[in-house]
């Protein structure tokens, strides 16, 4: 990368979920000066700053917006571009495209260049799209597109998206995982994510159950939270699975470390659900291979992309129960290829997936829409 003195404007609608480490690192990786903005309408706030309005100014610009017939979203889009003169932003990086056409009329206005990352619900749940206008005005005036999977890309294109403006880089995993060094001692499979419709959590206890008829002392560990999480804990009671099903909830990174250092293998039976919300690239499963655990997934969005069925994991058709019942008793009665998998797992995404690697792309792109 060249040498550049940029600020940054990163803008997410909300701060610090559990679930978008990938947002925090886009905040803490990217090089040069960072201004984080969160939230939205009149409650987005600048990270360190807070409010980017007192009271005293909102009813200044309450009363501008009645007397001059100005729209509702003067009240926040003013200040908002008062905030980005003053801290003399060069380029903004919006996540997620529906919070970009949130902010359409401000990143028109503040004739800033601006790139959109699209993530994943926002690129595949119809109504999303439907209720954003299929994204026109985000395509038209954004400088580029980030698109995390090839499945992605070709989905954007289909909505609207010139395919010039569109790049492709996975979210990369943190280098905090290659020094997890998989032990493979214990008969456990671990999932880790939202408990929520397009990663299927029921299915891989499902999966698992069938499991336990040849190795009754296999263990699935679970943990996140989400609207599906009592339905599944009520899965796991309904069939006695209690003893072999274990339930942690949100942890921490060097909690999750080291439940990767004991695991055999990662699953998570990843679909494209009802409405149409699909993965981008799940950073859990990229995260555990580089830690060097075989992944057990399904051919879902962009786990294809970074995990090589028969390689560095076993995929199986989305649901395809049985299928992953098959892979994961492939790997308990293997423990020679699950090592084998793990380590070509590491190898793959240290050369190809990377979190260094992503951040650079990323960087690359926001000096390239400046010039």
């Amino acid at each position: 990368m060249k040498d550049s003195n940029l600020n940054i404007a990163i803008f997410s609608p909300s701060q610090n979920p559990y679930s978008e480490t990938f947002i925090q690192a886009h905040k803490n990786y990217l090089r040069d000066k960072v201004f984080y903005y969160y939230g939205t309408g009149e409650n987005i706030k600048l990270e360190n700053v807070g409010l980017l309005s007192s009271k005293l100014q909102r009813l200044r610009f309450k009363v501008v917006s009645k007397i001059f017939k100005k729209p509702s979203s003067y009240i926040w889009i003013k200040p908002l571009l008062i905030s980005l003169e003053k801290q003399h932003i060069d380029v903004v990086l919006v996540e997620y495209g529906t919070h970009a056409h949130h902010l359409i009329e401000t990143l028109k206005q503040s004739k800033l260049p601006f790139v959109v990352h699209f993530h994943g619900f926002d690129a595949s749940v119809r109504t999303v799209i439907e209720n954003n206008n299929n994204y026109k005005e985000v395509f038209k005036y954004a400088s580029k597109i980030i698109a995390v999977s090839n499945k992605m890309a070709n989905m954007l294109v289909k909505i609207g998206c010139d395919k010039e403006k569109i790049v492709h880089t996975p979210c990369g995993a943190n280098k905090m995982f290659f020094d997890v060094k998989p032990q493979f001692f214990k008969k456990q499979f671990l999932f880790l994510g939202r408990f929520v419709d397009k990663k299927a959590p029921y299915y891989a206890v499902l999966a698992f159950k069938e499991v336990l008829k040849k190795h009754s002392d296999a263990t699935l560990i679970m943990g996140g939270e989400g609207m599906l999480l009592n339905s599944v804990v009520n899965l796991v009671k309904h069939y006695k699975l209690e003893s072999n099903v274990k339930f942690i909830g949100v942890i921490k990174p060097d909690k999750y470390k080291s439940l990767l250092q004991e695991s055999l293998a990662f699953v998570q039976h990843s679909i494209t659900a009802e409405n149409g919300d699909m993965e981008g690239t799940p950073v859990a499963v990229v995260e555990a291979s580089f830690a060097g655990l075989p992944v057990i997934s399904t051919f879902h969005a962009g786990i294809p992309d970074v995990i090589i069925d028969g390689e560095t994991g076993l995929l199986s058709q989305e649901h395809e129960v049985d299928k992953m019942t098959i892979n994961m008793l492939r790997l308990l009665n293997d423990k020679s290829l699950a090592i084998k998998m793990g380590e070509a797992g590491k190898n793959n995404i240290l050369a190809n997936f990377s979190l260094e690697r992503h951040i650079s792309k990323l960087q690359n792109t926001l000096e390239e829409v400046i010039n």
